[in-house]
């Protein structure tokens, strides 16, 4: 039976990121652009258990990672998802995995 990200220890979820980055770079070579969209959405939710929450505030404006010249800024925190909008976007509530936000400098 697979374990949850949430119930992985670091190791294991360093271990299964770097299995899924292995599977993205086959699906790539194979051109298989729909499964490796899925393995690297897989990826950020994995990186996103080895973060701290409580290192994300709500009100602070986070770069969103391989999207540059793109913000967010943060209402609140569920979990290792932070739920806000995007500045200079449609005006709509969504949720980022927190893998996907950079401090701004």
């Amino acid at each position: 039976m697979e374990k949850r990200y949430s119930e992985m220890s670091h190791y294991e979820l360093n271990q299964e990121i770097a299995q899924l980055h292995e599977k993205a770079r086959k699906a790539e070579q194979m051109g298989m652009v729909n499964e490796f969209a899925v393995l690297e959405r897989k990826i950020v939710m994995a990186k996103a258990y080895l973060l701290n929450p409580d290192d994300f505030k709500p009100e602070e404006v986070y770069e969103i990672d391989q999207d540059p010249g793109s913000y967010f800024k943060i209402q609140y925190m569920n979990g290792v998802f932070a739920w806000g909008y995007r500045l200079n976007g449609a005006e709509k509530e969504e949720a980022l995995p927190i893998s996907m936000l950079k401090k701004t400098k």
